[in-house]
C-alpha cells in the first residue's frame, strides 16, 4: 500500500516496493481474506437486479471447486484458460481458480465475434474456456479450428457441488506467468501481453492514488467497464478484492445513466471507475450521482469542462490515470493530495519511472516507462520481435507522445494509429482485414473520426469491387459483417465509398491523410 502522506512529495519519498519471493494472486485476493474474515463481503452481486452479498469464504469455495474441476480434466500449471463471461461471481472465481492451479487466465470479452475469439484462442493455444451458454454457442463453430482447446466449461451446466471445496494452491513466484491480455491490434493482429503474478501488486499504488488513497472505511468499488479489459480486471476487481473492499458485479449490456444510478444506489457504491464516454453520457443526460467518494477515469484526457462538471454533478474531483495493457496505472491524479491539471494525464505513480524521452525543441517526445516496474509485462506471447520493438534501451515505449510540465505529463497524441472510441482502444488493421474478407470490398482504410460523445468513431473509407452498388444496403451489410466477426464496438459507424486511397510508394495506406480528411469532415 501507499504510505500515509499529506502531500504527493511525501507519498513518493516514503514509498518502497515490497514484492514477496513467493506470491500467488489467487491466494492474495481470496484465500487470505477467507482465512482471516470468512464472512467479509467480497462481491456484491447485482447481476439479477437485486443485491446478493458473496463472502470471501463462498468465493474461496467456488474457486476451489473450479480448480478441482479443471485439474480433473487435465488442465495443469502453465495452461491458458480463457474466461469468457460478463461481470459475475463465476468470472472472478474462474480467474482465481486458474491462478491457484498455476495456470494463465485469459480474459475474453463477451461481445467478441468469431474471428476475435479465434485469433486469441488459437494464438495462445488455450486448453480450456470457462464461459456461459451464450459464450459456448459462440465457440462451438470454432472448435474444429482450435485443436488445443479441449474443454469448454459452462458452470451452470455442471454439478459443481460434487467437487471439493479444498484445494492446495500452486507455489508461484511473482514473475511466474499469470495473466494473458490481448492488445487492440493497433499495428496488425492483437498481441498477447503476458503478465506475472506481480502485476496486481504493481497496480495497487496507481489504483489507491486514483481513488484518493483507497481503501477508506465504507468504500465499495464498481465499474461499468467489462472485467475482460485490464481496466475492469486489474484497476477495479482484483485490487478491491486484495484490499477487502467489496466489488460490485453488475451487467449493463448497454450503458445508460438510469441503470448506472440504480446500481450505485442499490449496492451503496462509493468508488467508481468510469470510462470517459460514460462520463459524457451522464453529463449529456443531466445525471447527478450524490454519495460517491471517488471517481477515477482513464482512456483519454478530460478537459476542464468535464472536470468542472464532475465537481458539480458528482461532488468529487475526477482523478484521471494513464497506462496501457503492457504497463498500466503508471500516471495518476489524486484530488486528496493535489489539484488536477486539465489536459494532463497525471503525475508519476510512486514506484514507477515514467518520462518523456527523445524530446524535440518544443519538449514533445515519447512517453516511456523504465524497465523494472512490477506492473510491466513479461513479454508479448510467442512474439520476441514485437517484444524487442516495444523497448528502446531501458525504456518501454507506450506509443504515445507527451510533454513533461511541472511534474505533470501532458498527453499530445498517439504515435500509432489506435482509435479511442467510447473508452475502447481499437486497432484499425483488424477491422480492415475483416472488411477485406467481404466480397464487396476491393480495398479499405480505417481511421478514427473525431466525435464529441465517443472521442472518436470508427470510419471506413472503402473502394468497392466492380458491380457493387455504393448504397445504404451495402453500408449496412459491411457494418453487420464487422459486428458479427469482431466485436460490436469495432464496427465502422460511418462508411464512405471512395475511388482511391492515399498510398505510399510501397503500397501502404497513408492513414494520417485519412485522419486529416476525417477531422475536416468532423468540422
Amino acid at each position: 500500500m501507499l504510505p500515509q502522506a499529506d502531500t504527493y512529495e511525501a507519498l513518493t519519498a516514503d514509498f518502497a516496493w515490497d514484492i514477496p519471493a513467493r506470491y500467488n494472486i489467487g491466494v492474495d485476493v481470496c484465500d487470505r481474506w477467507a482465512k482471516a474474515e470468512p464472512d467479509r463481503t467480497a462481491i456484491i452481486d447485482m447481476t439479477q437486479g437485486v443485491r446478493n452479498d458473496i463472502s470471501y469464504a463462498t468465493l474461496r469455495d467456488l474457486s476451489n471447486q473450479f480448480a478441482n474441476l479443471l485439474t480433473s480434466l487435465g488442465v495443469a500449471a502453465g495452461d491458458r484458460i480463457g474466461i469468457l463471461r460478463p461481470q459475475s461471481v463465476e468470472t472472478a472465481a474462474g480467474h482465481i481458480a486458474a491462478w491457484k492451479l498455476g495456470g494463465i487466465s485469459m480474459p475474453l470479452f463477451s461481445l467478441f465475434g468469431e474471428e476475435a475469439l479465434l485469433s486469441r484462442l488459437s494464438d495462445c493455444g488455450a486448453r480450456a474456456v470457462i464461459t456461459d451458454a451464450a459464450g459456448a454457442a459462440l465457440i462451438a463453430p470454432l472448435r474444429a479450428r482450435l485443436p488445443e482447446l479441449a474443454h469448454v466449461i459452462v458452470p451452470e451446466e455442471i454439478a459443481l457441488g460434487s467437487y471439493a471445496t479444498d484445494f492446495a494452491p500452486a507455489d508461484t513466484g511473482p514473475d511466474d506467468p499469470a495473466i494473458l491480455i490481448y492488445t487492440s491490434g493497433t499495428t496488425g493482429a492483437p498481441k498477447g501481453a503476458l503478465h506475472g503474478h506481480r502485476v496486481l501488486l504493481g497496480h495497487l499504488p496507481g489504483v489507491e492514488m486514483s481513488h484518493d488513497l483507497l481503501p477508506q472505511r465504507g468504500d465499495v468499488l464498481w465499474t461499468p467497464a467489462d472485467w475482460a479489459w485490464i481496466g475492469g480486471l486489474l484497476d477495479v476487481l482484483m485490487p478491491g478484492l486484495h484490499h477487502g473492499v467489496p466489488v460490485v458485479a453488475a451487467r449493463l449490456p448497454k450503458f445508460n445513466a438510469a441503470a448506472c444510478r440504480d446500481v450505485i444506489a442499490g449496492a451503496g457504491v462509493r468508488n467508481v471507475f468510469f470510462p470517459p464516454t460514460a462520463l459524457r453520457m451522464l453529463k449529456a443526460e443531466g445525471m447527478a450521482l450524490p454519495g460517491l467518494r471517488t471517481v477515477a477515469c482513464g482512456g483519454e484526457p478530460l478537459g476542464a469542462e468535464m472536470l468542472a462538471w464532475g465537481q458539480e454533478a458528482l461532488g468529487v474531483t475526477i482523478n484521471e490515470f494513464y497506462g496501457q495493457t503492457e504497463c498500466n496505472m503508471v500516471l495518476s491524479s489524486c484530488g486528496a493530495l493535489f489539484s488536477p491539471r486539465p489536459g494532463a494525464i497525471g503525475r508519476v505513480v510512486p514506484g514507477h519511472d515514467v518520462a518523456v524521452i527523445d524530446t524535440d525543441e518544443a519538449g514533445e517526445g515519447d512517453i516511456a516507462i523504465r524497465r523494472g516496474s512490477p506492473v510491466m509485462m513479461l513479454e508479448y506471447w510467442n512474439n520476441p520481435e514485437a517484444t524487442a520493438a516495444k523497448f528502446r534501451g531501458e525504456w518501454l515505449l507506450t506509443g504515445d507522445r507527451g510533454v513533461a510540465q511541472d511534474g505533470f505529463i501532458r498527453f499530445v497524441g498517439r504515435d500509432d494509429d489506435v482509435i479511442t472510441s467510447a473508452g475502447y482502444r481499437i486497432g484499425p488493421a483488424e477491422i480492415e482485414d475483416c472488411l477485406m474478407r467481404h466480397d464487396a470490398v476491393a480495398s479499405v482504410g480505417v481511421v478514427g473520426k473525431p466525435d464529441p460523445q465517443r472521442t472518436e468513431i470508427v470510419k471506413a473509407y472503402v473502394i468497392l469491387r466492380d458491380g457493387v452498388a455504393p448504397d445504404e444496403a451495402t453500408r449496412d451489410a459491411l457494418k453487420s459483417h464487422v459486428k458479427s466477426k469482431l466485436a460490436a464496438y469495432e464496427y465502422p459507424r460511418e462508411i464512405a465509398f471512395v475511388d482511391s486511397l492515399p498510398m505510399t510508394v510501397t503500397g501502404k495506406i497513408i492513414r494520417k491523410d485519412l485522419r486529416a480528411r476525417a477531422a475536416k469532415e468532423a468540422g
